[in-house]
């Protein structure tokens, strides 16, 4: 390809609103454009690398025998109110009515679309297992989107979908799809970080997903320095600092010395710290109490005791109850945080969040800052393990201005259930070693869920099995976002003067760069560009009328792998000669022209060997 005949504006000036490196220097090196706000378009030179990922991803789902379709990218609506998610996505989620006045979706993920087909045609067990997969456009009406295509309104995801009869068989699937994500990220030269992960939205139990090191990231990472756990902050787990009684009734042996709990005044005290002062005391002897509101919780609490509901649903077939809403009280150790994804994934909601003053007034009967789990009635309370070892706490009375001391777990109060649900937080202990806990940020470029019968069930999907007894499927989700991936790659390879592309996905192998396209640097540069492609190198040739400088500047902002420069000078030598430079390396050399070609397509595939192996 002649840069004449190419598309490559490139800029010299950073966008205003580029804020991280890959928006900076996709812009600059005139791979993308924005149409609005969120909204982007691949120009050549971004379409070329942006499809070389995606079709790395595609050799390694076939390899593992996922199976690709194309589904639509507008779905109906009723599909979605099938799985529940027409309410549950809230407004990321893009509705749109035909001129029948139907509804439909723009699709922002593809687990309804997928199981209707499946559901349409599985009628046997020996259907199954099923892994279909598509690389395809999905929207979600972000609030901010921001940083380029690394969180954009329309984006390209690869997304699979398989179906089992059992926990076995989706275990291996979902296992074949750690280690394809693995060697998908290699081969894009992307340094990953697997980490456990909650699932969210997409329900399940298992989940996984693939980071990157990010400074922008909008996760947060907790990793061992020790034995290499990694989780999503939302997932993570720790040691505890204490010791758990093995049942309320230890409990109860280890209340016997505290002395019965006391109230005690504390005018215009609400906080932890104004406690810790008031009292001369520290956070971690105190039990904070916080009432959360619960959104669509798919948890029978028909036996919770005072479970306060605002409204109910009916229940769904062969599953527990519906409740739009639900609030709940939440104990937790003074020096500590309430996870709220944890306590969502609990309670089986689609989302949770602090209870409304007026919601905490009417629930406790005490004033914002007073809650506390001794006599609280109307609500289920909830404690995490670090409540469970306390003998001797201080809490609120659920009275203004009054807190209780001398709280013991077991004797004074005993919760409905007893969860994990504490964030995790630099300096606490691995759950595994026991090694030192710390946080890095980072980006989420791929994701693998075992949803279990999350959508299978709510869609009447069923097979029949050997004995010819109707079953519904288990079903795995694995996705991975082709844009983030892109994107991703220039945050990890670039320097001050542009991007450096590893060679499995950049947009060119070589650059062939004469520094006056005429004469017989022109014959000399148009032969050595038709013997690289003979050699299955893919070439760009810059026959601009350019400067060097312009064009040097221009083949480092792109990034191109081998650059190669041609002048009078060095094709005037007895043998004549070239020069080539690798986009990472500070040196250049020489070699000869006529084996120029052999030695570059040589080090190219040897580069994408490495990267495959």
């Amino acid at each position: 390809m002649n840069y004449s005949c190419s598309f490559i504006p490139t800029l010299r000036e950073v966008p205003a609103d580029a804020v991280i490196i890959s928006h900076r220097l996709m812009f600059r090196a005139g791979m993308l454009r924005k149409l609005a706000n969120g909204l982007f378009t691949y120009l050549p030179q971004g379409l070329r690398s942006f499809r070389k990922v995606e079709q790395i991803v595609r050799e390694e789902m076939d390899a593992i025998g996922a199976l690709e379709i194309k589904p639509t990218v507008i779905v109906p609506g009723e599909l979605w109110k099938e799985s529940g998610r027409w309410d549950s996505m809230g407004e990321s989620l893009l509705r749109l009515k035909n001129r029948l006045n139907n509804d439909f979706v723009v699709t922002p993920t593809a687990e309804e679309a997928f199981t209707a087909i499946v559901r349409d045609e599985l009628s046997s067990y020996r259907q199954l297992p099923l892994t279909l997969y598509q690389i395809n456009t999905k929207f979600r009406d972000e609030v901010r989107p921001r940083y380029g295509v690394m969180r954009g309104r329309e984006f390209v995801m690869k997304d699979a979908y398989s179906y089992h009869t059992d926990e076995k068989s989706l275990d291996d699937v979902y296992q074949a799809m750690g280690r394809a994500y693995r060697k998908i990220f290699k081969r894009c030269g992307l340094s990953v970080i697997p980490v456990k992960a909650d699932s969210g939205a997409m329900g399940g139990s298992g989940s996984e997903e693939f980071m990157v090191e990010s400074e922008i990231g909008d996760n947060t990472l907790i990793l061992c320095k020790d034995c290499g756990y990694a989780a999503n902050v939302e997932k993570a787990a720790c040691k505890n600092d204490y010791t758990m009684p093995s049942s309320v009734e230890d409990a109860k042996k280890t209340a016997a010395v505290t002395p019965p709990f006391e109230k005690i005044d504390t005018p215009n005290v609400k906080t932890i710290n104004e406690l810790c002062v008031f009292l001369k005391t520290e956070p971690k002897s105190f039990i904070k109490t916080l009432i959360y509101r619960a959104v669509n919780v798919e948890l029978d609490l028909s036996c919770a005791p005072g479970c306060s509901l605002l409204e109910q649903s009916k229940p769904l077939t062969d599953a527990p109850s519906v409740y739009p809403q639900a609030f709940f009280a939440v104990a937790i150790r003074g020096d500590l945080d309430v996870n709220e994804v944890k306590l969502a994934s609990v309670l089986k909601a689609s989302e949770v969040g602090l209870a409304a003053d007026a919601d905490v007034v009417r629930l406790t009967g005490a004033p914002v800052g007073f809650a506390g789990p001794v006599g609280l009635s109307g609500l289920p309370l909830i404690a995490d393990f670090s409540v469970t070892a306390m003998s001797d706490a201080v809490t609120g009375a659920l009275e203004k201005d009054l807190h209780c001391k001398h709280i013991a777990y077991g004797r004074d109060f005993e919760p409905w259930m007893v969860e994990d649900v504490r964030t995790v937080k630099t300096g606490d202990r691995c759950s595994t070693c026991g090694g030192e806990l710390y946080i890095k940020m980072g980006n989420e470029l791929g994701h693998i869920f075992k949803l279990g019968t999350k959508y299978t069930r709510s869609m009447n999907v069923s097979y029949l099995d050997e004995n010819g007894k109707s079953r519904i499927p288990v079903m795995g989700c694995y996705g991975i976002g082709i844009d983030r991936t892109l994107a991703s790659v220039i945050e990890e390879h670039h320097d001050d003067a542009g991007i450096i592309w590893p060679a499995s996905v950049a947009p060119y192998h070589v650059i062939i760069v004469p520094i006056k396209y005429e004469g017989e640097v022109k014959l000399k540069a148009d032969r050595l560009a038709a013997e690289l492609t003979d050699a299955g190198l893919e070439v760009l040739l810059d026959d601009r009328n350019e400067r060097p400088g312009v064009k040097f500047n221009d083949a480092d902002l792109t990034g191109i792998p081998w650059r190669v420069v041609m002048g009078e000078k060095g094709l005037s030598q007895p043998i004549p000669q070239i020069e080539i430079k690798h986009r990472r390396e500070k040196g250049n050399s020489m070699i000869n022209l006529d084996k120029a070609a052999a030695e570059l397509a040589q080090k190219i595939r040897e580069e994408i060997n490495q990267l495959n192996n």
